[in-house]
C-alpha cells in the first residue's frame, strides 16, 4: 500500500500536505470517502467523467474516453493521463500537474478541453474544486470496485465499468508508476492551442534555473513504462498487461473476462 500512496502523492494529491486521513481505510475498501486535491487555491489534478448516458443511443463512454486521451497526446502534445472504471457508471481520465496549477487556469483548462473535445461530459458542479474518490476503492451503492486500468483492458469494461473484487494493490501502484505529470510549459502550450487568441490566466512564473517535472514534448519521448503513447488506440493483450506487471515483480490478478459479442 505504501508504494500506491506514494504515487497518489507524487501525482495527484496536494504537494506537501501528507497523506490524507482516512485514505488508508479508503484504499482498503473499509469507508469510502473523497480528497481534497486544492491546497492554497491551487490544484494538482483534474479528473474526466466519462458515464454512461442515460439514453443507449447516446455515445459509448469507453470510445469518447479513447478520442479525448488520444487528442490529448496527440494534439496537445500531454503525457498520457492515468485511467479508471468508476465502479458503477464508467470511466475516468487523471490529468496531473507537475506542479500545482490556480484553480482558475486549472477550470479554464477543463472547460477548454470539454468545449474543444467532449461537450457531452457533465463536470462537477464544484469543477475542479470537488473532492474526488481516489482509486481504488469500493463504490458504495453497487459493492464493487472503482480501479485503476491498464488502458488498453477499457474495452472490456464496456458493459460493467467496475472490478467484482478489490484489486491488488501492488498493481494499482504499477499502473502509476510510469505516467508523468503536465509541466508548466506543457500546460501554457496547451492553452495556447485551445484558446490561442484570449490571453490566458496567468501561470506561476518557472523560478530561474528551475525546470518543470515534465517539459519534454509528450511525443517525443517514450514513456518510462516503455509502453506506446498511441495504447488507447487499440486493446492490449493480456499477454501485453501480463508482461508489463511481470517486469515489476506483481503477479497479476483478473477477473473473468468475456469474450466480445
Amino acid at each position: 500500500m505504501q508504494e500506491l500512496i506514494a504515487q497518489l502523492l507524487r501525482l495527484y494529491l496536494p504537494i506537501g500536505a501528507g497523506v490524507p486521513d482516512g485514505l488508508e481505510r479508503h484504499l482498503d475498501g473499509i469507508a469510502t470517502g473523497a480528497f481534497d486535491l486544492v491546497k492554497d487555491g491551487a490544484v494538482r489534478a483534474i479528473v474526466l467523467p466519462f458515464d454512461r448516458p442515460a439514453s443507449r443511443n447516446g455515445p459509448d463512454p469507453w470510445e469518447r474516453l479513447c478520442e479525448v486521451a488520444n487528442a490529448l497526446q496527440g494534439e496537445l502534445a500531454l503525457p498520457a493521463p492515468a485511467v479508471s472504471v468508476s465502479g458503477a457508471t464508467g470511466f475516468r481520465l487523471w490529468l496531473s500537474f507537475g506542479e500545482a496549477v490556480p484553480v482558475a487556469a486549472a477550470q479554464q483548462f477543463a472547460d477548454l478541453l470539454r468545449a474543444a473535445y467532449c461537450p457531452d461530459i457533465a463536470l462537477p458542479s464544484q469543477g475542479v474544486q470537488a473532492p474526488v474518490a481516489l482509486p481504488p476503492h469500493r463504490y458504495p451503492s453497487t459493492d464493487k470496485w472503482a480501479a485503476f486500468i491498464h488502458p488498453g483492458m477499457g474495452a472490456s469494461f464496456a458493459d460493467e465499468p467496475a472490478l467484482e473484487v478489490a484489486p491488488p494493490l501492488a498493481a494499482q501502484a504499477a499502473f502509476l508508476q510510469g505516467l508523468q505529470s503536465i509541466g508548466h510549459e506543457q500546460l501554457a502550450h496547451a492553452l495556447a492551442l485551445l484558446q490561442p487568441v484570449p490571453a490566458q490566466p496567468s501561470l506561476p512564473a518557472q523560478p530561474a534555473g528551475q525546470s518543470s517535472q515534465a517539459t519534454a514534448h509528450a511525443g517525443a519521448a517514450t514513456p518510462a513504462n516503455g509502453l506506446p503513447q498511441d495504447l488507447l488506440l487499440k486493446d492490449a493483450t493480456l499477454e501485453d498487461i501480463v508482461r508489463f506487471l511481470h517486469a515489476r515483480n506483481i503477479e497479476p490478478t483478473f477477473r473473468h473476462l468475456l469474450p466480445p459479442r
